[in-house]
């Protein structure tokens, strides 16, 4: 996996969920009582006293602290992707794997220079033979090398002549992205080559470029690859079994 940029340091949240979580909880404590009884206060030791306790439980416990911090995490990236969820699942014109109307998305955020991303081609496969109502949108996240870029835009490019998953496999098995690989690959696709060039120099080709990657910065994304299924965002090759999951919990969501 590949960082964007890095996160602070996880003592550091740790000490600051931890205060969040003494403040919380003597803030609900106070506002229980008052609602409880208008008429009362809850005096400064009394706070203290339940402040203590909670010290206590958490130093004795802090084992919950990180799962607090997940689910804060979790509940966060929900929010974040709330804001921006139509357009992190709407395709680039032919940029999709599987079934293009999938009833369940699953967004990837991909480079074809991510050792990662190579290693995860197998588990989409097998995520597609086994789910027919899978739909994967690629969004091609070039931020290696400078030929992962132009991987990228002939990825684009391939999208736009129907012919995205054979780049796509044939792109990744090549190896590296270099000139050479990117036009076997191209080749391998079957791609005219001269619509290819006049796609690759569209400005909405670079457009959708910086879009995503703005995307992947607003979701606070960390890497190569990243998957987005449902509410839950997640980066690094996490393999078959944690993104089946995944998806089977975004297919109950809808159902109910």
């Amino acid at each position: 996996m590949t960082a964007i940029a890095r996160r602070p340091l996880l003592s550091l949240l740790l000490v600051g969920l931890a205060c969040a979580v003494l403040g919380a909880l003597g803030s609900w404590a106070w506002q229980t009582r008052v609602r409880a009884d208008p008429a009362s206060g809850l005096a400064a030791r009394d706070r203290a006293a339940i402040e203590a306790v909670v010290h206590d439980y958490l130093m004795a416990h802090p084992e919950v602290l990180p799962k607090a911090m997940e689910a804060l995490e979790r509940r966060g990236t929900a929010d974040r992707l709330g804001e921006v969820r139509a357009e992190v699942e709407r395709a680039h014109p032919g940029v999709v794997l599987g079934n293009p109307a999938g009833k369940v998305t699953l967004v990837e955020f991909t480079d074809y220079a991510c050792g990662y991303c190579r290693g995860s081609v197998a588990d989409v496969d097998a995520l597609i033979a086994a789910n027919p109502d899978l739909r994967v949108v690629v969004r091609e996240l070039p931020i290696l090398t400078p030929e992962s870029t132009d991987a990228a835009r002939m990825a684009i490019a391939a999208g736009a002549q129907g012919r995205y998953a054979a780049f796509h496999k044939a792109m990744f098995a090549a190896g590296r992205p270099n000139a050479e690989t990117i036009a076997a690959a191209a080749r391998a696709a079957g791609l005219d080559m001269a619509k290819a060039r006049a796609t690759i120099a569209a400005a909405e080709t670079q457009a959708e470029l910086a879009r995503n990657l703005e995307l992947a910065r607003r979701l606070g994304l960390d890497g190569t690859p990243s998957w987005i299924v449902g509410d839950t965002a997640q980066s690094g090759a996490i393999g078959r079994e944690a993104l089946g999951q995944a998806i089977a919990q975004a297919r109950a969501g809808r159902q109910g």
